[in-house]
């Protein structure tokens, strides 16, 4: 296959395009948002961002080799001796949109798009680790799954990619309807719909209806659906759709997980079941949401061709994502840092996990608060005490203005818990209490900066 282009025709079909420049114009193979990152023959897009706005780096990009530039309408007039080729436009976010839309019917690449409330990024790794046994994989990296994400990595993929893994998040309505135009998804998944991004979204079925656009757009274009079946709103919702694949740990689902049973330092035993395939395998990550994860991205490797060995293969390389109940052992102490974010559903699942290591008898659970749950953030923090039972091992840390509301109710329970109004109370005692010979699950909301504490614990038992 010969090298994948952007035309000047490609350009000239940009919505409210106007082309300057367009004599010397050559076809394009790689498009670029970052000045820095330009080199001879890109195409530039001048973006606005929160803290930079692309425009001011038209000339280093053309500096750096740019042989087309886009803007926006009203700047052109900054550009007027530039006699590069220049593409202006009524919105340059929306043109790179475009463009990465153009790129993606281009590819021969599958594309597999993944939304759900929790545990997209796991599953996103999982899902890559295992095509990459067989194909030329591109995934999403770092927290690229936003309506500049999901264009970046579809513009990363050539011609060699054979399969596409994307991660699409939201925040606000309309985000994933957005995304999902620009991917067309072959295969799309939804890891499951809880309580996050309340705050916009309102309930579960405002986040299901967000999400959802990524399965509607998927079906509308002869795609493949697979259905979370464990997951009621999943399961309620996606009757009508037309190609669909189940899957879950209950008896109705096409392909069936069992949880078989856990190794003594925590870890879970997986077995799976799709017709006459069974796959069995002792995860090298943690917690039963990674079972769940597990499923669903063996799912997919089964439809794209993957043989059991090659599943299995692809097993022993899965590695903790950063901060996403990452367990770090110690001499002393084994510390889970799952600080990247937070969730109702997240929170259960990390105690459930802290509680399956049998290394230390001895549990303490750090918790900061939770955003994004608007009006209803009270009443989840107070309801997280169903997370906790009774016991004699157990102490809870909390720090954050809500979290007080959860200690209020532990303590109804004669659970053992602290609540420290100040972060540097909770430090001191993370590195001077004797917390030796302990579990210890560190975890809050991406703007609590729980990783700090994480950082204090490591130094202690290093």
């Amino acid at each position: 296959m010969g090298k994948l282009k952007i035309t000047l025709e490609d350009l000239f079909n940009l919505p409210s395009a106007v082309i300057y420049n367009p004599d010397g114009f050559k076809p394009i193979s790689k498009v670029e948002i970052d000045s820095r990152k330009v080199k001879k023959g890109f195409l530039f897009v001048a973006i606005k961002g929160e803290k930079f706005d692309g425009h001011d780096f038209v000339l280093t990009a053309i500096q750096n080799g740019a042989q087309a530039v886009v803007v926006n309408k009203k700047k052109i007039k900054k550009f007027d001796t530039i006699d590069v080729t220049m593409i202006a436009v009524d919105d340059t976010t929306k043109a790179y949109g475009d463009i990465a839309n153009i790129w993606r019917r281009k590819l021969k690449a599958k594309v597999v798009s993944i939304t759900g409330s929790n545990g997209k990024t796991t599953t996103k790794e999982m899902i890559a680790t295992l095509l990459a046994e067989k194909y030329n994989v591109v995934k999403t990296l770092a927290n690229n799954n936003n309506h500049i994400g999901v264009p970046l990595t579809i513009l990363s993929a050539d011609e060699k990619c054979d399969v596409i893994v994307l991660e699409q998040g939201t925040n606000h309505f309309g985000e994933i309807a957005y995304s999902a135009k620009i991917s067309q998804p072959d295969f799309a998944l939804m890891t499951n719909i809880g309580d996050s991004h309340l705050e916009f979204l309102k309930n579960r079925e405002g986040v299901y209806k967000e999400k959802s656009a990524l399965f509607a757009e998927t079906n509308m274009n002869g795609g493949t659906i697979l259905i979370n079946s464990d997951d009621s709103v999943i399961s309620r919702h996606t009757k009508n759709f037309k190609n669909t694949i189940s899957y879950g740990f209950n008896d109705q689902a096409s392909v069936k997980g069992k949880i078989i049973g856990y190794t003594d330092d925590g870890r879970t035993k997986v077995q799976i079941t799709s017709g006459k395939i069974k796959i069995e395998a002792a995860l090298p990550v943690y917690g039963e949401a990674s079972a769940k994860n597990f499923l669903s991205a063996v799912v997919v490797a089964l439809i794209l061709g993957l043989t059991k060995k090659q599943i299995l293969d692809g097993v022993k390389k899965f590695a903790p994502v950063h901060s996403r109940v990452e367990v770090k052992k110690f001499k002393n102490a084994v510390v889970i840092d799952d600080t990247y974010n937070a969730s109702p559903a997240s929170v259960k699942s990390a105690v459930d996990t802290m509680n399956k290591i049998k290394t230390y008898k001895n549990k303490i659970v750090v918790l900061g608060d939770i955003f994004e749950l608007g009006n209803q953030s009270v009443k989840i923090h107070q309801e997280l005490e169903k997370v906790f039972k009774p016991a004699k091992n157990l102490v809870v840390l909390t720090v954050g203005t809500m979290m007080q509301h959860l200690v209020k109710e532990l303590r109804k329970k004669k659970i053992r818990s602290i609540h420290f109004f100040l972060r540097e109370a909770l430090s001191l005692y993370l590195q001077y209490e004797e917390i030796e010979d302990c579990v210890i699950l560190v975890k809050g909301s991406r703007g609590m900066m729980m990783e700090e504490f994480v950082n204090i614990l490591e130094k202690r038992f290093e």
